[in-house]
């Protein structure tokens, strides 16, 4: 099981588009965790941050072993995801990953994660 936390710059000029496309997975939720499952991914969570004129998006997720790439996912909503990501996310800047220093996961939850 992995946990992770990664900071991604927004393009400038895209925080509309970063708008709907957060409306967009909220609005197709139960789509979004049927593909949730085929990753193995048990929790992902994202951040909004604004500063100094910059905006960041922070993923958090749990994921277990052996799930499906995103980027090999057939389900229609993944590829609408990587839509938006290639119109808001500027992969000059990459990505910043945190590293964890404490899990703190209860053994019932992790249990069922297995």
């Amino acid at each position: 099981m992995t946990a992770e936390l990664s900071r991604f710059k927004v393009k400038q000029g895209k925080m509309e588009a970063v708008e709907q496309w957060m409306a967009f997975l909220n609005d197709h939720m139960g789509h979004v965790l049927l593909t949730l499952d085929d990753e193995k991914m048990f929790v992902e969570t994202i951040f909004k941050e604004e500063r100094d004129g910059e905006a960041y998006l922070y993923w958090y997720s749990v994921q277990g072993e052996g799930g499906t790439e995103l980027e090999n996912s057939s389900h229609e909503v993944d590829k609408k995801h990587m839509e938006f990501w290639n119109e808001c996310i500027d992969s000059a800047y990459g990505s910043v990953d945190m590293e964890p220093q404490v899990v703190m996961i209860q053994e019932k939850v992790r249990a069922a994660m297995e």
